[in-house]
């Protein structure tokens, strides 16, 4: 018979100790928005982080998702993927500030990556020691010597421009090897958003660097080649327009970007917002969340009951950590779950980002009002691939 235990929690969780490194962080503070994780955070809150990473070589793999993120995310499964397997991810896009404040999220502000590298960048001393990879052709040698030249946080250590080659090219072990002589802790990668996520997925452990980070505007800002839009314009939103103004061709991109946008917020966004303001106007008592885990010889199985909030995440983000820390395959059976946040459903994200590969990772039989959650979410090929709302889920 397998082992079983349950944990019941109600109340609010206290600090959770540090999940195991390489198993996967449970304990980060996450919501989904359009089918990607956002950590809870803050510029002050992420440059200290990031910092810290540098300076005690701790890995973090950041990445900063924008509203083209999410669109190219979501007809590019191992786009998604390479955000799911971050160790970080911010928010770098008004529209998708705009869009947690509306659900009500606790997103209050938008973390660039422009805008961390600039505050990294201008903090004091000690440097963190940087190289610049990718970019058009003398851009980053211009922007190694401007960095170097007027900033007292950042140090650029070394620079390579590889050009326009296959990913195999810009993989070679001189180029890799090239990366690790310079010593940098922070590696700057600027090759297109799905390009360079992806040279960073197959690249990222054969670095030494502790923090990577696909920034594709950052090396032309620093470097002087495009000039970043005014700060009242990044308030309001307008960056895009400035953007445009320096890069023309652009305005194809944010056009379609737009049109999608438009489509969600009708589509997911407006109405998970209807429902979630519904339900906290008739001040809906959830039930106790409950789960039950037991386990067999390959595979660990989740009972969940209950309401899943963000306040009441604290056991199941324990059980995923154990979970994690084993070989085998992890279920979650959600047929008795009643009602789930924006919080649930990015930890559910964490949790593909962990076990995808050779372990399988399933969430079975969940409620209609559950599924409504996940597809308004833009996660619901969590759930199946094919199947339509309301049908049995599918094995991820």
């Amino acid at each position: 018979m397998p082992a079983t235990r349950a944990i019941r929690q109600t109340g609010v969780p206290d600090a959770l100790p540090s999940a195991a490194g390489a198993a996967g962080n449970f304990e980060r503070d996450v919501v989904c928005l359009l089918g990607l994780p956002f950590d809870v955070t803050t510029m002050s809150a992420a440059v200290e982080q990031v910092r810290r990473c540098a300076f005690e070589g701790r890995r973090c793999f950041i990445s900063t998702p924008n509203l083209n993120f999410a669109v190219a995310a979501a007809k590019d499964p191992s786009f998604r993927d390479s955000v799911l397997h971050s160790d970080l991810s911010l928010i770098d896009g008004m529209p998708l500030v705009w869009i947690a404040r509306l659900l009500g999220l606790p997103i209050r502000e938008r973390v660039s990556g422009a805008g961390l590298f600039e505050r990294i960048a201008a903090h004091g001393i000690p440097a963190v020691d940087v190289f610049f990879f990718g970019g058009p052709p003398g851009i980053a040698e211009r922007a190694c010597a401007r960095l170097n030249d007027t900033a007292t946080g950042a140090r650029c250590v070394g620079f390579d421009s590889p050009g326009f080659g296959t990913l195999d090219d810009m993989s070679a072990e001189p180029t890799i090897q090239k990366i690790n002589r310079s010593e940098a802790s922070f590696v700057v990668v600027a090759l297109g958003a799905q390009k360079g996520q992806a040279w960073i997925e197959r690249n990222r452990a054969r670095l030494n660097a502790p923090l990577i980070c696909h920034l594709g505007a950052v090396v032309n800002f620093v470097a002087g080649s495009v000039e970043r839009a005014p700060a009242l314009l990044q308030r309001l939103g307008l960056e895009w327009l400035w953007r445009i103004k320096e890069q023309p061709d652009l305005w194809r991109r944010y056009w379609s970007d737009g049109l999608r946008l438009l489509v969600w917020s009708c589509t997911r966004v407006l109405p998970h917002t209807v429902l979630t303001r519904w339900r906290s106007l008739m001040n809906r008592q959830g039930a106790d969340a409950v789960v039950s885990v037991s386990h067999a010889a390959q595979l660990t199985t989740v009972k969940l009951r209950g309401d899943w909030t963000h306040d009441r995440l604290l056991p199941l983000r324990q059980v995923l950590t154990e979970a994690a820390m084993s070989d085998r395959s992890l279920c979650l059976d959600l047929t008795d779950v009643s009602w789930v946040d924006s919080a649930f459903v990015g930890l559910m994200l964490l949790a593909r980002g962990v076990f995808i590969g050779d372990r399988e990772f399933t969430l079975r039989e969940p409620t209609r009002a559950v599924r409504r959650i996940f597809w308004f979410s833009g996660a619901e090929f969590l759930l199946t691939r094919s199947a339509p709302l309301g049908e049995s889920t599918g094995k991820i």
